[in-house]
């Protein structure tokens, strides 16, 4: 039988300065343009699907690293909406109830700051809605099997999902396996509708030592990268420092691209 894990505030794991591993606003160097170009189409952010990969000119050496990402959170807060989002896919106007396991595949490049490698990050992430997840036993240890990382969602407009995280991180936590966490409000630009005071949001990071990153509703310019950059910027060096202690080693396996079409999670 697995073990199970209390999980207390103090038990979250190290939080990382921005840009102590990955180049903070990289997408805004001239050097990055080869790179984030092969997310690009006319402008706007390629769909990825599930076998597809970054094609870099002969000449371009880049690794790619794949995570598995769960996003967790009540129903209404937004999660297919952020997943969207991070991948610059068109947001629905309408919610609707995600009625089983969606995935989108998010690439983003990053570069290491010591070493000056780049690396593009290959994010699965996971989205399930809530009453899918109550009617089927088997859905929630699916999204979590071998994850990497979970976004713990609430919405400012929505004060019970913020009172619910805790119980949200303890049950993402059970497995007791390492895996990076992070916590990301929803609808913060309805500041008129806002349910959670900043003061809330200050004290929760300071009981639980977790990163709160805020994502507003506008589903007008999907394609912003610097909307995005910092969420997808601090999942990306969290993941790297997470291997790097794991390995205790700076030099970890990479997945190449020939290797990556042929593992599927479904």
């Amino acid at each position: 039988m697995p073990r199970q894990c209390v999980v207390e505030p103090h038990d979250m794991a190290q939080v990382l300065d921005r840009g102590s591993i990955v180049v903070a606003d990289w997408h805004r160097s001239a050097d990055s343009k080869e790179f984030f170009s092969r997310i690009l189409h006319k402008k706007k952010r390629r769909n990825f699907g599930l076998l597809e990969a970054i094609v870099m000119p002969p000449n371009v050496s880049v690794d790619t690293v794949h995570y598995k990402i769960f996003i967790s959170g009540k129903s209404g807060v937004g999660k297919t909406a952020l997943a969207a989002r991070l991948a610059g896919l068109n947001i629905p106007n309408m919610h609707y109830e995600t009625t089983g396991i969606e995935t989108t595949v998010v690439y983003w490049p990053v570069k290491l700051r010591e070493s000056g490698r780049v690396l593009f990050f290959r994010l699965q992430l996971w989205d399930c809605g809530e009453n899918a997840l109550r009617r089927f036993d088997h859905l929630l240890p699916s999204c979590k099997e071998q994850v990497d990382a979970i976004l713990f969602l609430f919405s400012f407009t929505d004060r019970v999902s913020f009172d619910d995280l805790s119980n949200q991180i303890a049950r993402g936590s059970e497995s007791c396996d390492r895996v990076v966490k992070l916590v990301v409000g929803t609808k913060f630009d309805l500041f008129m509708h806002t349910d959670v005071t900043e003061r809330e949001v200050t004290r929760f990071q300071e009981v639980w030592g977790l990163p709160v990153f805020r994502m507003g509703g506008d589903v007008s310019n999907v394609s912003n990268l610097g909307e995005v950059a910092p969420l997808l910027n601090c999942l990306a060096e969290h993941l790297w420092h997470q291997d790097c202690v794991a390995t205790r080693s700076t030099i970890l396996p990479v997945a190449t691209q020939s290797e990556a079409a042929t593992v599927v999670h479904v």
